[in-house]
């Protein structure tokens, strides 16, 4: 995995490595793998990672386009087998970091049923919505001097999101369910808050980052904890909020007023 000196090409940065996984941190904007929904993308973290290691990498789960953080690649088929059975058993633990309108409760949940999202790899949706999950711990607030509602100021949060269950856009969907969309999404979000981080902060992406992964390692049964930093723009934002920097120390979400 040694870099050959003068070689130019885009690396993506690595948080782990070993003989059977690969994890990197994804930056917002670039797409896991090749998409019909995004013709015009030449760049994806498979192709990349690849020629990176130069060898084929599998990847297990997804990120949006727009959410940065932890993506892990299987670099052997039974490899992968094993870790995309670990997600979809909800065996893996995620941590999200997301700036979001409003100012949601300390601490809550949000469980609503989603239908799914067909897209080029499942354009067949299952008929019905199925059961979504989402834990979420609001980790600091902000208030703007400016009026985009109704109101003379915006308040926005900082909040920490565990998804329980695995649905496609499933922390953006809830969100915007709750009317606390996360900022920068485009598609479940509210346009003038976005243009006004757009104006404000110069933020042009989804402020939405995988910042932590804990998982059992497929092979070796190691437990494994793999942080993430949100990205250079999204640190930059918050450390001009005061807001912390990553994830706390607390691997689970918990509510302290839950029985």
């Amino acid at each position: 995995m040694n870099e050959p000196p003068g070689d130019t090409r885009e690396r993506l940065p690595i948080l782990y490595a070993d003989e059977h996984l690969v994890v990197v941190n994804k930056p917002s904007g670039l797409l896991v793998h090749r998409s019909p929904i995004d013709r015009h993308e030449r760049r994806f973290a498979v192709q990349l990672l690849r020629d990176q290691l130069g060898r084929r990498v599998f990847p297990v789960h997804r990120l949006d386009k727009g959410t940065s953080g932890a993506l892990v690649f299987a670099l052997d088929r039974e490899t992968a087998a094993r870790l995309a059975a670990d997600f979809a058993n909800r065996r893996v633990t995620k941590t999200y970091l997301a700036v979001v309108r409003g100012w949601p409760a300390e601490y809550g949940e949000i469980d609503h049923p989603l239908e799914a999202v067909p897209d080029a790899y499942s354009p067949a949706a299952e008929s019905g919505p199925k059961p979504a999950r989402t834990l979420f711990r609001r980790l600091g607030t902000v208030e703007l001097p400016h009026r985009v509602d109704r109101y003379p100021t915006s308040r926005y949060a900082l909040v920490e999101l565990e998804p329980d269950t695995g649905r496609r856009h499933q922390l953006r969907r809830h969100l915007a369910h709750v009317s606390h969309p996360i900022i920068g999404d485009s598609t479940y979000g509210k346009g003038r808050h976005n243009r006004l981080f757009a104006e404000l902060f110069g933020v042009q992406r989804l402020l939405l980052a995988c910042v932590r992964l804990e998982f059992a390692h497929p092979v070796t049964g190691t437990s494994l904890l793999i942080d993430a930093e949100p990205g250079a723009d999204f640190t930059a934002l918050l450390a001009r909020f005061g807001w912390p920097p990553a994830a706390p120390a607390a691997s689970r979400i918990v509510n302290p007023a839950s029985p």
